[in-house]
């Protein structure tokens, strides 16, 4: 894969998550009731920062959990079961769960959280914020907190790196080649 362009920075994506949460506390007017839950592995980063700017704000601490979704994916063969690389230690049933994403692609990924979670208790609603929305859906969904939209070819691949797991914080868009496109 050829590196095309760096789209966001590590001030780029602080403002992002910054303005997610305070349209996240917006929307459900304060932290009450809310849990985060992200999405393994640069999810649950996204997650956690989350979690941490909304305490900064209202001085509230949110229920903050990880998802494995694997067992749950459409592409792979699984029993639909809770993952142990997952970390909901908190019941979800009646809370307002927002799942975190890094990516949103074709919503399959999503999807399988959507299932994960109801496979643990009934929320009063989901609500999902993604890092950056490339489109190219083939499912109808739709985020409700984006940090960035970014259109894209089919052919292109983002890449978000977080300091937590890469030593970086950036978003890339990568151009893949003739033959890396044949393989997937």
């Amino acid at each position: 894969m050829e590196q095309k362009a760096i789209i966001m920075d590590e001030s780029a994506i602080r403002r992002a998550v910054a303005r997610i949460t305070y349209e996240i506390l917006e929307r459900n007017r304060g932290a009450e009731n809310l849990c985060i839950v992200g999405i393994l592995s640069r999810g649950v980063v996204l997650a956690e920062r989350i979690a941490r700017k909304i305490y900064e704000l209202e001085r509230a601490e949110v229920e903050f959990g990880a998802l494995d979704i694997t067992p749950f994916r459409d592409d792979r063969i699984a029993n639909a079961t809770h993952s142990a690389k997952s970390t909901i230690h908190f019941p979800v049933q009646d809370k307002r769960v927002v799942i975190v994403d890094d990516v949103l692609y074709t919503g399959r990924s999503c999807r399988a959280a959507i299932d994960a979670i109801l496979a643990i208790g009934r929320p009063q609603c989901m609500q999902l914020a993604v890092l950056v929305d490339r489109g190219h859906r083939e499912l109808p969904i739709r985020p409700d907190y984006i940090g960035k939209n970014v259109p894209t070819a089919q052919s292109e691949t983002v890449r978000v790196s977080v300091r937590e797991i890469d030593g970086t914080d950036c978003v890339v868009i990568y151009q893949n080649t003739d033959a890396e496109m044949r393989k997937e």
